[in-house]
């Protein structure tokens, strides 16, 4: 059943190719009394498809799935929404605003292609030996449009992320990993707006926007809004 907007249930999807980890992961999320499991998959094609289908609040997404993995997964979902999102046939309610969020799980803290996954939409990610409690924390976070990193590992990715950021012919900071709807928002963010002040010029709700900043706090390294919009100064999207 889709969610009417009074709703504050938690819907989650969870991807992994492993079915003890899909169980375990299935128990714990349906134990908490504000989420519910609505799909379990075993890869990426299943995953996109049914994210599509039932636009769940979180999917929690293994990075190493046989076929497609998370890390594409996770970019064909949130491209999708961002198509989906810029459709000028749509009206700006709660059903096109709503944006499904993903919690990437990986074994391995020094698993490059856990960055990736940062830079394909991801809203946080966490190892997969993490506490149970921290577990429900992060879905919750993420699906209220909060970011989340494992603390064993955040200084060392955000450093990574920082690193590796893609500079242009100027040796500017390049955006061409961010979708036309994060630059805008970035672009807005250079004057310092509060998040219900950017929620009003982008027809969305406080929520979505605080999706849109965590994206790109993961996509650009950066360790907060300040950084950010030096990030926006930097790359000349906004000029002084």
């Amino acid at each position: 059943m889709t969610p009417t907007p009074g709703d504050n249930e938690i819907r989650v999807v969870i991807a992994d190719d492993q079915t003890h980890v899909r169980d375990g992961l299935a128990m714990m999320v349906d134990a908490e009394p504000d989420m519910t499991v609505v799909a379990t998959v075993a890869n990426g094609v299943e995953a996109v498809a049914v994210t599509h289908r039932d636009r769940p609040d979180v999917v929690l997404m293994d990075i190493r799935m046989p076929g497609m993995d998370g890390i594409e997964a996770t970019r064909r979902i949130t491209d999708h929404q961002h198509d989906h999102n810029h459709d000028g046939n749509h009206n700006h309610n709660h059903d096109h605003d709503h944006l499904t969020t993903v919690l990437v799980l990986t074994t391995f803290d020094h698993d490059d292609a856990l960055y990736g996954a940062l830079r394909a939409g991801a809203s946080g990610y966490m190892l997969k030996h993490a506490a149970p409690t921290d577990l429900v924390r992060a879905v919750r976070r993420i699906a209220n449009g909060g970011s989340w990193i494992d603390p064993n590992v955040a200084g060392k990715v955000i450093d990574t992320l920082r690193a590796t950021l893609p500079l242009d012919h100027r040796g500017r900071p390049s955006l061409d990993n961010l979708s036309p709807r994060e630059v805008e928002v970035l672009r807005l963010m250079g004057d310092g707006p509060s998040n219900t002040e950017l929620a009003t010029r982008l027809f969305v709700s406080e929520a979505t926007v605080k999706t849109h900043i965590s994206r790109l706090l993961m996509k650009t390294g950066s360790r907060d809004r300040a950084q950010l919009v030096a990030v926006a100064y930097r790359s000349g999207l906004v000029r002084p």
